[in-house]
């Protein structure tokens, strides 16, 4: 306040101080920010909001779990017999050597894993979700079930592994368009605010895949004589993708294409030329900083994950010199114990976000991991157990929300071709050539703890990563609109913007 002569008189007379003016001047800002905001993004209307009824997302989450399931037993059956299959696909003489034979050709179905990303993925950000993990279907099946019609290398030599390295490509170049789609396909399903849940229950279809791979090997190898196992015995699993492969694809064509997918086709033919015409190198200049984001996540996470659930039984029965069946029976308990809290977490992750749940796991296993191969090194039912155990414990964290975030990581017009793309080449690099690298640096070194030093890498990782990524938990995907379960949520979410 200042006086004012007024006619002889002093009149007081209110003056704005400084910080008054400065305060003024930012509530300005801030309400011509708000109406900048408001014409780039207009309020949601009711049929902005997508309404997934639960009936329909269970559907769609079964369809894409039991793919993922399909994939990772077809991945599963190879890995538990590797030494089998080095038997009977490569030349007798060094058991060492036909082990390492065996894991080059499991390796090398993942070097044409990108190809099949870069294939799948962008057609599916064209065509649709479903008809692309519809066609990945019917491969994956088929070339898992002509592995098991191969005959062995007694017979027709040089022609065996051949044979065996062309179809486990074939499985390769198809599966390189399955988890991308999958995990976009449940993530493009499922409300904003139980992304985390839903999206648990595809890696949950990945344990079962395991577990049940896992649990016909063990039967097979306790029921059958070394000779019948060898001879035609192994042959079996193979031979059951065919009607796994088929339930699938039934599952999988009933559904329509995701909510997401849809509105995208509604917007226009000009919109679906654009994605049509864009390029790939164009896809990746634009989201190179997620795609180098999701490598990073997916190499922490699948290092980790074929350590435990596809090497394990190798390194303990080849390296510690453990029975197969003693090598393999830990293993499927672990499993199931992941399988009992894998959704619980999922849908803690809704509640918390995902990047705490992302950093406890990695920083689990690089505090964990020596101590726990040192409990496998010690022998014995419970030690062995023990550091099994405590690995699942630390990979159930990624197990459990790795679905839900990687796809939130890419905009709907390309988040198929991105996350396939992103993630194959990641799964390239490290996940797959994880069995044959860690038995390379055992027999290089002769030390035995090599795998647990690979894995604290991989923490390492982990641990950059989570601290990098933003917060996706109960938001909208990106390029999509909010995504609830209810028309009462829809309602609400739209009077909220009015407050």
């Amino acid at each position: 306040m200042r006086n004012e002569p007024v006619h002889g008189k002093e009149l007081l007379v209110p003056v704005r101080t400084d910080v008054e003016a400065s305060a003024s001047a930012v509530s300005r800002h801030r309400l011509l920010w708000r109406a900048i905001q408001r014409r780039k993004n207009p309020p949601l209307r009711r049929s902005d909001i997508t309404v997934t009824e639960e009936k329909t997302v269970r559907k769609a989450v079964k369809a894409a779990a039991l793919g993922n399931a399909m994939e990772w037993f077809d991945f599963g059956i190879y890995s538990y017999l590797a030494v089998t299959i080095g038997k009977v696909f490569f030349p007798s003489g060094n058991d060492t050597v036909q082990v390492l034979s065996s894991l080059a050709t499991f390796a090398v179905a993942f070097l044409v894993r990108p190809v099949g990303g870069m294939f799948f993925g962008p057609l599916g950000d064209r065509i649709g979700r479903k008809k692309v993990l519809s066609f990945t279907m019917i491969m994956m099946a088929s070339s898992t079930l002509a592995i098991g019609l191969i005959p062995a290398y007694t017979t027709i030599g040089f022609w065996s592994p051949a044979l065996l390295i062309l179809f486990r490509m074939l499985q390769g170049f198809s599966t390189g368009g399955e988890y991308g789609g999958a995990s976009t396909f449940i993530a493009e399903y499922a409300p904003d605010k139980r992304r985390g849940y839903y999206g648990s229950f595809l890696e949950f279809g990945t344990l079962i895949g395991y577990t049940a791979a896992a649990g016909l090997v063990t039967i097979l190898t306790v029921t059958l004589a070394d000779s019948s196992m060898d001879s035609w015995g192994w042959r079996i699993p193979f031979l059951a993708a065919a009607p796994i492969g088929l339930v699938g694809l039934y599952l999988r064509l009933k559904l329509d294409d995701t909510p997401a997918f849809q509105k995208l086709e509604d917007e226009g033919s000009t919109s679906a030329a654009d994605r049509e015409s864009l390029p790939f190198w164009q896809v990746f200049r634009t989201q190179w900083r997620a795609m180098v984001l999701c490598m990073a996540l997916v190499a922490a996470y699948n290092i980790t994950d074929y350590m435990l659930l596809s090497y394990m039984p190798t390194y303990l029965s080849d390296t510690l010199h453990y029975s197969s069946t003693s090598a393999l029976v830990p293993i499927i308990i672990v499993m199931l114990v992941l399988m009992a809290a894998i959704t619980f977490v999922g849908r803690f992750s809704d509640h918390i976000g995902r990047k705490p749940v992302l950093m406890a796991g990695s920083v689990g296993f690089l505090v964990l991991a020596v101590p726990c191969f040192l409990l496998i090194k010690q022998g014995g039912i419970v030690p062995v157990f023990a550091g099994l155990l405590l690995l699942g414990l630390c990979l159930l964290p990624y197990v459990s929300v790795m679905s839900a975030s990687l796809p939130a990581l890419f905009p709907t017009n390309v988040r198929y071709g991105s996350l396939s793309i992103a993630f194959n080449i990641s799964v390239s690099l490290f996940g797959g050539t994880t069995p044959l690298v860690t038995e390379g640096l055992i027999s290089s070194t002769g030390n035995d703890l090599m795998p647990a030093f690979y894995t604290m890498l991989a923490a390492v990782v982990g641990i950059i990563a989570a601290a990098v990524m933003k917060e996706t938990a109960r938001k909208p995907l990106e390029g999509s609109p909010p995504a609830v379960a209810t028309k009462e949520e829809a309602i609400a979410l739209v009077e909220s913007q009015r407050s």
